[in-house]
């Protein structure tokens, strides 16, 4: 996980140790859980797999349409359609 921001300059001495008695006591799940239960996740997710054949060609035709659509749509607000 990542660390958040820094804000201990912002607090006062109690709330920084009130902060600090809270992290300590943080329960953290057994060793032999969080590795089974990385095995598990692992295991049902095999990854993304490979990318669909020509998707340059279809993302192309995705935007293609949409810019007609878009058109279209400039056409009849300008009252040109």
């Amino acid at each position: 996980m990542t660390d958040g921001p820094d804000i201990n300059g912002e607090l006062e001495a109690p709330e920084r140790a009130l902060g600090e008695r809270l992290e300590a006591g943080r329960p953290l799940p057994a060793a032999g859980f969080r590795g089974a239960l990385g095995r598990h996740l692992a295991a049902r997710d095999p990854g993304y797999g490979p990318r669909p054949a020509r998707l340059r060609l279809i993302a192309s035709a995705y935007l293609g349409a949409s810019a007609v659509l878009l058109a279209l749509g400039a056409l009849q607000a300008t009252g040109a359609l």
